[in-house]
């Protein structure tokens, strides 16, 4: 249990791993529903080849969409290349390197339905029976071209009174699914190849520029999350303070009216507000940057420069974010103190 607990912990805190994990369950549901799928072909020529290119490209380009939906590093890959530069440069170097993790996990999907497609042969077979030259074989010798034309079309159809028990349907089933075969393991084989030089290959390179692209896109990605979660937190404690305020107010309008009746009773009377910045929640100490944005105004405002004019990646040269408190999990450090050697990230 101890272990599955850790790896949970893993999943929430990485978001490489919650990316991976999306992209192998998208593929597990890919291989189910193929498995699951009634293949049909309608056995007529206008329609063979539309049928069976359908099948073999719609499936994974609705399977690439989910991929680019379900992955929240593409919506930061946007949002990262459209922002205003304001007081932080964009680099086009992140971008990319996001876009391709992103297009990377995207095409997982796709490329096994298309891969169990071609390995299964009978798309290819529905979609290129009417194209085959019926020159390689020899049992259409004796059958004119319209003849020929409706055989190859009778083809995946291997129930269909015209074809049933046909040698010449047989071996052109056979030769299109083994060309779909070879197709098909020539990809797989090809992908290998690629995954296996890119992996090998690359630590004989300089590192220094994948890791720096590395290293800021999951920044980004880290950074948009602390906002949201920062701004959950400041909508929570502005409702709070707001309701509190509420009450507040309509204590004094009953007590105005006569309607309290603690002081008729000669009991004391609580404090309207509770005394000192921290009595809203007795928490004051690590939320005094969130307080202090306190009206609707200021909130639209702070929001509003944060996607227009993001803050510098300096903090020594902005004292005003180092000294605000405007850290999420840090406490303020004063100057001339000495850091430790280690530090978590």
């Amino acid at each position: 249990m101890e272990k599955f607990r850790m790896l949970f912990q893993h999943f929430q805190s990485s978001s490489e791993s919650v990316m991976n994990g999306i992209c192998l369950l998208l593929a597990t549901v890919t291989v189910k529903l193929y498995s699951s799928f009634d293949f049909n072909c309608p056995c007529l020529a206008r329609y063979n080849t539309l049928y069976g290119l359908g099948l073999l490209l719609t499936p994974p380009l609705a399977l690439f969409l989910c991929g680019l939906l379900a992955n929240r590093q593409s919506v930061v890959m946007v949002e990262e290349w459209r922002r205003p530069a304001g007081q932080r440069t964009k680099d086009p170097g992140i971008i990319r390197y996001m876009c391709s993790s992103v297009l990377q996990r995207a095409l997982a999907a796709p490329l096994v339905w298309i891969l169990l497609a071609l390995l299964d042969g009978k798309c290819f077979v529905c979609a290129f029976s009417s194209s085959v030259d019926p020159e390689k074989f020899l049992d259409f010798a004796n059958m004119t071209p319209s003849q020929v034309q409706l055989f190859l079309a009778k083809v995946p159809c291997k129930e269909d009174e015209l074809v049933r028990d046909s040698p010449a349907r047989k071996a052109v089933s056979r030769y299109l699914r083994c060309l779909s075969q070879a197709i098909g393991w020539s990809i797989t084989l090809l992908l290998i190849i690629v995954a296996f030089l890119a992996r090998c290959l690359r630590p004989c390179f300089d590192q220094t520029v994948f890791l720096q692209r590395r290293y800021w896109s999951n920044y980004v990605d880290l950074e948009q999350k602390l906002f949201d979660e920062t701004c959950c937190e400041h909508a929570r404690d502005f409702a709070h303070r707001c309701v509190l305020h509420f009450f507040a107010s309509m204590q004094s309008e009953m007590r105005a009216r006569g309607l309290r009746r603690d002081t008729a009773a000669g009991r004391p009377e609580p404090p309207l507000v509770p005394n000192g910045p921290d009595g809203l929640d007795g928490d004051g100490g690590g939320k005094a940057h969130l307080r202090a944005v306190s009206s609707r105004e200021q909130v639209d405002r702070l929001l509003s420069t944060w996607y227009s004019s993001k803050p510098p990646l300096d903090l020594v040269a902005s004292p005003g974010l180092r000294a605000g408190g405007l850290s999420h999990r840090a406490a303020t450090v004063a100057p001339g103190t000495r850091l430790p050697q280690h530090t978590d990230v």
